[in-house]
């Protein structure tokens, strides 16, 4: 299939599933849940269009066409050691951050004999791996009231225990905080402790340089325009695979690798380095936001003083009197796509584990709206963001 007919192809999907969904064009936009899925950028889409045209070979297999593949995934796995600054040879495909962090977890629990400490906020994939696979030897870094992993907790305690390793995440998926993961590596390593961190909502948003430099790091494609279902792992040696097959990567994960979907990720990666230099006209418009939210009777912002990722603001906002018009609801009405923390007592969802562990009753999740912006986010989409929420104020709660 052609380009031209591919493209004609999956936008009539698109119409099709716009139509059953009581939409008369595309999904509604502005979109503000970048946190969980970034839309395919321009550049991403190119690189997938032409891998799929030009590189339809197994990289596993010994003719020339898979050779070509072989060597276009090799060059890619360059290129994203180039942004994080390590060894190509220590990456490993795979297909999303859940498998990554899933596999480093798998790892340590097979190699590393000892303690393994997670931080409080993690993301559940980390959690619910790490207490299937280490419910012995666990242990929970305690969060701020800002959700930020206590620095001052770790100091101590390792100065008493020599954990076998740290896992902090470099920025938080539901509230958007930074974690300080540069420190908590230096930590480790001054006291001979491998540390790794989920960079899934760091990588793409700010720059990757000196991610290499930690024992472990996991990241995914879609969440700064790169396609879903494509992700890395970083690993020392002696890595115990939790997939096992052909000896794909090295030996260290089984499986044919998404060769198009590989080249489509780096390809929006190049794309999000590239404008680096755009950030704090970025950071700006979200903090006007926030300002704005904190200035609304009823709301508050959880983060504080935190540092926040540039996209992200997460709010308690006012409560509706009828909780299935909630917040996400009313304003996907208005046509703007926004995240929520949880369901009001449906049984659907549970209560965030990260307000938990920042010290809210299970309540609170109730009211969290998670605005998240992306790099095509512009300032009209805040301030029509901004509208919207007053029109909402005003229909009264």
């Amino acid at each position: 299939m052609n380009p031209a007919t591919l493209r004609k192809t999956t936008g009539g999907a698109i119409r099709i599933l716009a139509q059953t969904e009581g939409l008369t064009q595309d999904p509604p936009v502005p979109y503000f849940d970048h946190n969980a899925t970034h839309p395919l950028s321009a550049a991403a889409r190119a690189a997938w269009i032409e891998a799929v045209d030009r590189l339809p070979a197994n990289p596993s297999s010994p003719h020339r066409l898979g050779r070509r593949a072989s060597a276009a995934l090799d060059e890619a796995r360059e290129r994203l050691a180039g942004f994080l600054g390590c060894p190509a040879d220590t990456l490993v495909w795979t297909s999303g951050a859940t498998e990554s962090n899933n596999a480093l977890i798998y790892h340590l629990s097979r190699r590393t004999p000892g303690e393994i400490w997670i931080s409080a906020v993690e993301h559940p994939c980390v959690v619910a791996a790490a207490h299937r696979l280490l419910p012995d030897r666990l242990r929970i870094i305690p969060a701020t009231p800002t959700g930020v992993v206590r620095l001052d907790w770790i100091r101590d305690q390792l100065r008493k225990v020599r954990p076998a390793a740290v896992l902090v995440m470099a920025a938080n998926n539901e509230t958007g905080v930074i974690q300080p993961w540069q420190s908590v590596r230096d930590l480790c390593h001054e006291s001979g402790v491998a540390f790794g961190t989920d960079a899934a909502q760091w990588i793409g948003k700010l720059p990757g340089n000196g991610l290499g430099d930690c024992d472990f790091v996991t990241g995914c494609a879609h969440k700064f325009g790169g396609p879903t279902g494509v992700g890395f792992l970083k690993v020392g040696g002696g890595f115990e695979p939790s997939i096992l097959g052909g000896g794909q990567e090295d030996g260290r994960r089984a499986g044919t690798e998404n060769l198009p979907g590989v080249l489509a990720c780096v390809a929006a990666l190049a794309e999000r380095e590239a404008a680096m230099d755009s950030l704090p006209g970025r950071r700006a418009q979200r903090d006007a936001f926030a300002d704005f939210l904190a200035s609304v009777p009823g709301t508050e912002v959880p983060t504080g003083d935190a540092q926040v990722l540039w996209n992200t603001v997460t709010a308690f906002m006012p409560a509706f009197a009828d909780c299935r018009q909630r917040w996400v609801v009313k304003l996907d009405r208005l046509g703007f796509s926004v995240s929520s923390g949880s369901a009001c007592s449906s049984g659907t969802e549970k209560p965030s584990p990260v307000l938990a562990a920042m010290g809210y009753p299970a309540a609170t999740s109730d009211r969290m709206v998670r605005f998240s912006a992306g790099w095509e986010t512009t300032a009209a989409d805040w301030e029509g963001l901004r509208q919207a929420i007053t029109e909402v104020l005003n229909e009264g709660l």
